[in-house]
C-alpha cells in the first residue's frame, strides 16, 4: 500500500480503485456506503501548503481520512508559518478559535480556504479540543498547537504508528527522536516529579505528560471524555487512554520555541491543574472511562 501522505503522488490503486494525482479545488465530502462501510469518494481539504490532490476509491479503502484540529487564540503571525507547513493530503483541517481578536480567522481562510472554523463556546485549551473532536469527520485526529512549536511536518509518522495496529500515537519530547528547545529547567523539574508520579499511580511507562502533538483513532474519544478546561487536557487523555487500556505508542517529537508572542501556560498555576489531574483520576470510580466501548475500526478501514 502506499504511504498516505506521499505528496503529489500518484500511485497504483488498490483492487478495483482509481487514484488520480492531480489538484483539484474541491470541497471536503465522504459518501459511504452503509451496507459495506466503504467509503466510494474522498476529496481532501485545500491549504496553502504542498499539491493536494483526489482520491477516488471503489470498493477497499486504501487509507484513513485525517482530520487536524488546532487550537487558536490570537496566533495569526504563527498560523502564517504552521498551516503552509500541512502535509497536502489531509482530509480536513479545523480551526477552534478561542475569541481571538487579531487575523486568526482571516489568515486561515486565506492559507487554508476548505478549513473548519469552528468559534469556540467556552473557554481555555481544553474546551477548545473537545469542541473541535466533536466537529471533525475524518478517522483519525491529529491534534497540533498553533504556535509553531510542533513540526506539522512529523504528523505523516504519527499516521504510520497508527496504522501499524496502536490506538493512540502519543507525541514525546524525551525519548528517541524527541528534544525540545522551549522547556525551561524549573518546568522540567516540575514535569519531571508529575511524571514519576503519574507512572507510579497508575502501572504506566510514560516519558512526556504534557506534550501537545498527538494522534489517534476516533474510536479512543468516548474513553477521552474530556471535560476540563486548561492546559492539564493531555494529561487527562493520557491517564484516561491508561485506564481504558487502549494501546498508546509513544512517538519522539521535537518541540521548537513559539515563533511569534509569549505562552498562555503558567508554570505553577498550570503544575497544579495537572497534579490535580493526576490525583482526582487515580480517586474516580467513575466508570465511563472503563465500560465496553465501540469496537475498534475494522484493520480494512485503518489501512493496515
Amino acid at each position: 500500500m502506499t504511504g498516505f501522505f506521499s505528496l503529489g503522488w500518484r500511485s497504483r490503486a488498490p483492487s478495483g480503485a482509481v487514484a488520480e494525482g492531480r489538484a483539484t479545488p474541491a470541497r471536503t465530502r465522504a459518501v459511504r456506503d452503509p451496507q459495506t462501510a466503504r467509503v466510494q469518494r474522498t476529496e481532501v481539504a485545500r491549504c496553502a501548503g504542498p499539491s493536494v490532490g483526489t482520491v477516488q476509491l471503489v470498493g477497499r479503502i486504501g487509507a484513513p481520512r485525517v482530520s487536524v484540529v488546532i487550537p487558536a487564540l490570537n496566533e495569526a503571525q504563527n498560523l502564517r508559518h504552521v498551516l503552509p507547513r500541512l502535509p497536502g493530503t489531509l482530509y480536513e483541517v479545523i480551526l477552534v478559535d478561542g475569541g481571538s481578536s487579531d487575523d486568526t480567522v482571516e489568515v486561515t481562510r486565506s492559507l487554508c480556504p476548505g478549513a473548519t472554523i469552528v468559534t469556540q463556546r467556552g473557554r481555555g485549551k481544553g474546551n477548545a479540543l473537545s469542541e473541535g473532536f466533536a466537529a471533525a469527520r475524518g478517522d483519525i485526529i491529529v491534534m497540533l498547537d498553533a504556535d509553531g512549536s510542533a513540526d506539522p511536518g512529523e504528523i505523516p509518522k504519527f499516521v504510520t504508528a497508527l496504522q501499524s495496529g496502536t490506538d493512540f500515537a502519543k507525541g514525546t519530547r524525551f525519548s528517541d527522536g524527541g528534544g525540545s528547545a522551549d522547556i525551561t529547567w524549573h518546568r522540567r523539574l516540575g514535569h519531571t516529579g508529575l511524571l514519576a508520579l503519574a507512572n507510579w499511580l497508575y502501572g504506566t511507562r510514560y516519558t512526556d505528560l504534557c506534550y501537545g502533538l498527538n494522534a489517534f483513532w476516533i474510536h479512543c474519544l468516548p474513553h477521552m471524555a474530556i471535560d476540563c478546561d486548561g492546559f492539564e487536557v493531555e494529561t487527562l487523555i493520557h491517564l484516561r487512554l491508561a485506564k481504558s487500556h487502549l494501546s498508546v505508542q509513544e512517538v519522539g517529537s521535537f518541540e521548537a520555541r513559539r515563533i511569534f508572542g509569549s505562552s498562555n501556560l503558567r508554570t505553577v498555576r498550570d503544575g497544579f491543574r495537572v497534579l490535580g489531574v493526576i490525583l482526582s483520576e487515580r480517586r474516580s470510580k467513575d466508570n465511563r472511562i472503563a465500560r465496553r466501548m465501540p469496537e475498534a475500526l475494522p484493520r480494512e478501514l485503518r489501512g493496515v
